[in-house]
């Protein structure tokens, strides 16, 4: 006998989310309000990484086992505690929020959190700032300006340590990447851009996980440098 499927497109995803949130590690409290308090304080709420792709950050940090992990746009804090939360001791997380007026918002969350002591919140342009703490880090996470993901990689990749990783949010960006409808959207622009140069990027491996907006995993070849002085920095 077939069972004729009764369910509309939005009750099914809203069915998805809720089957996968009950079959994975719980957001846990402190999460959960930070999640709500950030889609009713701000504008755009849904830019934070949610339950599902907080606890695969987490786990991706158990995985890779950085000892310094780059954020390129903070937000509301909610990636960055989840990524602290996979650090080992001694491990420490530098993030970057470009838009000082969320500062008054994120940074009490951070410091109010368990994982305080392994974030340094910074306000400021991590393409600029960054290469300036003279660190070679292990890890990087990029979720800020769609427009210039391309230009922000080409910053970034020389301070990323040889087979080190840079996962890069929003990068199916709700397949406006394959919608032409949004030829002339800028930020669909600039994703699609990005993309384009990480498929051809010979230093790199590369795959997109289908989640939530995309997730691209980037791999930094072991004995790839991109500049003179990573010789110095390991």
């Amino acid at each position: 006998m077939t069972t004729l499927n009764t369910y509309t497109p939005l009750e099914e995803e809203a069915g998805a989310d809720e089957y996968l949130a009950s079959h994975i590690d719980p957001e846990g409290d402190y999460l959960y309000r930070l999640y709500r308090a950030t889609n009713i304080h701000t504008i755009h709420g849904r830019m934070a990484s949610g339950h599902l792709q907080g606890r695969l950050l987490k786990m991706l940090v158990h995985m890779i086992r950085p000892k310094n992990i780059l954020e390129v746009g903070t937000f509301s804090g909610y990636s960055a505690i989840c990524m602290a939360e996979g650090l080992e001791e001694g491990g420490k997380l530098y993030t970057f929020e470009i838009n000082d007026e969320m500062e008054d918002f994120t940074r009490p969350w951070i410091e109010g959190s368990s994982v305080a002591d392994k974030i340094d919140f910074r306000i400021g342009d991590a393409a600029e700032e960054a290469p300036k703490l003279g660190i070679l880090f292990d890890m990087a996470f990029v979720d800020g300006d769609k427009r210039t993901y391309a230009e922000m990689y080409e910053k970034l990749l020389p301070i990323i340590r040889p087979g080190g990783y840079i996962l890069a949010d929003n990068t199916l960006w709700d397949w406006h990447v394959i919608d032409p409808t949004y030829d002339h959207d800028h930020q669909t622009i600039g994703i699609r851009r990005f993309n384009d140069l990480i498929a051809k990027d010979k230093r790199v491996e590369k795959v997109i996980l289908p989640l939530r907006d995309g997730l691209t995993l980037i791999r930094k070849k072991p004995g790839v440098f991109t500049d003179s002085n990573e010789y110095k920095k390991r």
